[in-house]
């Protein structure tokens, strides 16, 4: 999978749809197809029926006819499963879901002469392992992030500086802890455990041998029993900190921008000393694409400057196009998500999808997703 924003409502969305329109390409005359469907991220897509103040679909509708209905996806299965279903162009993607999307042939590799605002895309989110295949760009980045621990201020004490406050067998707070539901949380023991556990030679949490992987099921096998509960919808992991049922775990920022706006309860957020796992997520095309040109048009506006700026912004993400930097309404807000800090966006492990063919090199040998997902379900109970 993330902003000082209004989200909870945004759960209503899932079965509803938004109408838009394209925006026109400054690098060809090809017209739009006059609709769009796409699967996004709450929060990605909005019209302003969330908030009158915020809303970047209204100005793209106007430039052009492409009617676009929008899907909610509320998890990176979903939206896999929804793009194999034919009946959508394009969709918002984060690294856990493009590589299956990519080699399972239900996108496209892009054209990125023909996104103009891909020139001044950050360079370290440009032909990456979870967004390019075989020399290809399989699609346009839009924003990234670290998945930060969180914690309610005035129950966990002192403030936590490493992710042992959730794998610690013996954690003071059993019971009241949380994680995300999905199976790429694998990866964020695989992380724990590579900086813990040097002995076991994990490279790339995303990349693991029987051994290594067995190791980090062991250590969330363990965890289970200390679980309050998971999350997998944001409004969830909320939800459990506005109730106190959960003080402590992983979460996105948009989870912790909410809560403190409910004024409930205290959060706090850190990228802790083992580092994080995180997120970039990708505008990809659909291989069967019905309206490819309006699909085109659409990444493009949503990472011009000023755009990406108010989504990045809304969502609690860096935006990814470095030109957005000008146009936040919090002057401080670049400087706060690490926007164009290289150094900070390399240092994040960002959602792989795990394939037998170790992206570290080694070979054929490591563990794939179909694997990660059996044992999340064996762990879960």
């Amino acid at each position: 999978m993330h902003r000082n924003r209004k989200l909870a409502s945004l759960a209503m969305l899932a079965a509803t749809a938004l109408v838009l329109s394209g925006c026109g390409s400054k690098t060809t005359n090809t017209e739009g197809e006059g609709a769009l469907n796409i699967i996004v991220w709450a929060g990605y897509a909005e019209d302003g029926s969330t908030d009158p103040k915020v809303d970047w679909v209204t100005p793209f509708e106007k430039k052009t006819g492409c009617q676009t209905n929008v899907k909610i996806g509320n998890t990176s299965d979903e939206m896999v499963t929804l793009m194999r279903s034919g009946e959508y162009d394009g969709v918002s993607a984060s690294g856990d879901a493009t590589l299956r999307l990519i080699y399972g042939g239900d996108v496209a590799a892009v054209d990125t002469s023909r996104v103009p605002n891909y020139k001044t895309i950050s360079s370290f989110l440009k032909d990456r392992p979870w967004n390019s295949a075989d020399g290809k760009m399989y699609g346009i980045p839009h924003g990234w992030g670290a998945n930060v621990l969180m914690w309610n201020s005035d129950v966990v004490k002192p403030a936590p500086t490493s992710w042992s406050v959730v794998f610690d067998p013996n954690s003071k707070y059993a019971g009241k802890i949380t994680a995300y539901d999905s199976p790429i949380y694998i990866a964020d023991a695989a992380l724990y455990l590579m900086k813990t556990q040097p002995a076991l030679g994990i490279k790339d949490p995303y990349s693991l041998d029987q051994k290594q992987f067995d190791a980090a099921v062991a250590l969330l096998t363990q965890q289970r029993k200390n679980i309050g509960s998971y999350w997998a919808a944001y409004t969830d992991e909320v939800s459990s900190f506005g109730q106190g049922s959960n003080v402590v775990g992983t979460a996105w920022q948009v989870n912790a921008n909410l809560i403190q706006g409910e004024g409930k309860v205290k959060v706090s957020t850190t990228v802790p000393a083992e580092g994080a796992t995180g997120w970039s997520d990708t505008w990809m095309l659909s291989s069967k694409a019905k309206h490819p040109n309006c699909m085109y048009k659409w990444m493009d506006w949503i990472t011009s400057p000023k755009v990406n700026a108010q989504v990045a912004e809304y969502f609690g993400e860096a935006p990814a196009q470095t030109l957005s930097c000008d146009y936040t309404a919090d002057k401080t807000f670049c400087d706060t998500y690490h926007a164009l800090d290289n150094k900070y966006a390399e240092s994040i492990y960002y959602w792989t999808t795990p394939r037998a063919e170790c992206g570290d090199g080694r070979g054929k040998i490591c563990v794939d997703y179909a694997d990660w997902t059996k044992a999340w379900t064996a762990i879960k109970g």
